[in-house]
Parts: structure tokens; C-alpha cells; sequence
């Protein structure tokens, strides 16, 4: 049974993302409000991609917060990265080309890091890390990818979920994390707060 205050608890997803909504919708949750967070997403001097996947989701949990006062607030940022060095969310194909070499024929990281603020103001934050590996990648299966115009705006030029699954050989960790949101993580998370997630589907 859900009680009054369970129900009135609002739930707020600072990312425009269409997939984490997606993803939230998996299991039975709706946002009841969508507020993207605009902060700089520029890596620090020497910042390595778990840290800075952190950095980023607690940054734009706070600042939604700041604006939606009473509110679960729901906030994640994936990071790509080779080794050390982080990936891009691609924007020209010129930046595309240098991920897809890069990732061509090797294991890589990706990060999604996930923060909830409470009504209350407690906040809960964990990054999750996955690897995944890619097949080595012809001039034309490179060039073909850069046509269907599907890496533009994503960590590390790619989508898992969408025609780069093809060169996916193998991935270690949460496929939900990598698309762009750890569901597991992100329901525990919630309902550490006090966000009647699961208890949310009696009610559906």
C-alpha cells in the first residue's frame, strides 16, 4: 500500500536525455519533471574519466536542485575513456574518426556516474564502471558509421544501443550504465533517500 507522502513525492531527471527516460520507464518510473542542467562539462587540468563522470552528475544534481526545491532530484553524465585520456561527445567527424580509431581493436571504460538529492538535502552518488570492447574497424566500417550520423553528441562517439552494437565484441558491467543509466544503482540509490521507487509498482 502507498501511503500519502509516497505518493506526492516528486521525482525530477536532470537530463534532456531521451534514453535515460527510456531507461527510467523500464522500471516503472516517470519523471514528473525534466530540467536539464547547463554546467560546464570541461575536464579539470589532469582529471581522470571516473572522476569526472562523478564531478559532473553531483554538479547537475545540485544545480537542479537549487531550482526545484522539495524534490527528488535525479542526475547522471557518462565519460569514455582510453586509459587516461577522455573521450569527447562528438560533435564534428573529424572527432569522430580520431574515437573510432581509437577505439578500434581494443577494450575501453565507460563511466556513468549518478547523484540523487533528496527533499531533505541528503545526497547519495556513485560512479559505475563497465569496460567494452570493440572489433578492429575497417576504413569502411568507420567511414559507413560516420554516414548514419548516429555518434553526434555521444561519449565517445558512439551509442551501444544503436548500429555501433555491431562492433561490440564483448562488454563487462552494466549494459543499462553504458546506454546511460545504471538502473540497479539508480533505484538503490532513490530508495536510500527515501524515493518509494519499487514500491511505486503496487500503484500502477
Amino acid at each position: 500500500m502507498t501511503s500519502k507522502g509516497e505518493a506526492a513525492a516528486r521525482l525530477v531527471l536532470a537530463s534532456a536525455s531521451p534514453r535515460r527516460v527510456e531507461l527510467l520507464d523500464r522500471v516503472g518510473l516517470k519523471p514528473d519533471f525534466i530540467q536539464p542542467a547547463d554546467i560546464d562539462e570541461t575536464p579539470l587540468k589532469g582529471e581522470q574519466p571516473r572522476v569526472l563522470a562523478g564531478r559532473l552528475a553531483e554538479g547537475k544534481a545540485a544545480v537542479v536542485a537549487a531550482a526545484q526545491p522539495g524534490a527528488f532530484i535525479l542526475a547522471a553524465d557518462t565519460v569514455v575513456g582510453v586509459g587516461r585520456r577522455i573521450l569527447p561527445k562528438t560533435e564534428t567527424e573529424a572527432e569522430e574518426r580520431e574515437c573510432l580509431r581509437l577505439l578500434s581493436g581494443r577494450s575501453h571504460d565507460v563511466f556513468t556516474g549518478v547523484a540523487v538529492i533528496g527533499p531533505d538535502g541528503r545526497k547519495a552518488s556513485r560512479v559505475v564502471p563497465c569496460r567494452v570492447t570493440f572489433k578492429r574497424l575497417s576504413h569502411d566500417e568507420i567511414e559507413g558509421y560516420l554516414a548514419t550520423g548516429d555518434w553526434q553528441g555521444k561519449a565517445g562517439g558512439y551509442a551501444v544501443q544503436g548500429r555501433a552494437s555491431a562492433f561490440v565484441t564483448h562488454i563487462s558491467g552494466s549494459y543499462t550504465s553504458i546506454v546511460g543509466l545504471p538502473l540497479h544503482e539508480t533505484v538503490a540509490l532513490l530508495e536510500g533517500l527515501g524515493f518509494p521507487a519499487t514500491r511505486r509498482w503496487a500503484a500502477t
